[in-house]
């Protein structure tokens, strides 16, 4: 909050303690982000490009008509990285906080 710049390359990661339903939110944000919204097995489910800074209207963590909402992490980049990444809902993510047995993508 209250950054007036995010460089490529960094972000802010949010992980709870059990998958749940979620939704973010622009409140003192001053820049646009990315939010990328992941599952229990790290796999990006939901891209909300280009949030508005300062917009207190909730980001919900699942697209309209996904059956399994629940989200494990949320990575929050600067506006614009994930097309420039080529992410998009299916791409995998690595991360020690995903449950290995289960993992998309199992750390190394």
């Amino acid at each position: 909050m209250f950054r007036r710049e995010l460089p490529a390359g960094q972000g802010m990661l949010f992980i709870y303690e059990q998958p749940q339903p979620v939704s973010f939110w622009m409140r003192n944000t001053l820049i646009p982000l990315d939010m990328l919204f992941l599952d229990a097995t790290g796999t990006l489910r939901h891209v909300h490009a280009q949030a508005r800074p300062l917009d207190e209207t909730p980001v919900p963590g699942a697209a309209p008509g996904d059956r399994n909402p629940d989200r494990l992490m949320v990575l929050e980049i600067a506006g614009g990285e994930a097309a420039r990444l080529g992410l998009s809902p299916g791409a995998i993510m690595a991360h020690p906080a995903v449950p290995q047995a289960r993992a998309a993508l199992p750390c190394q």
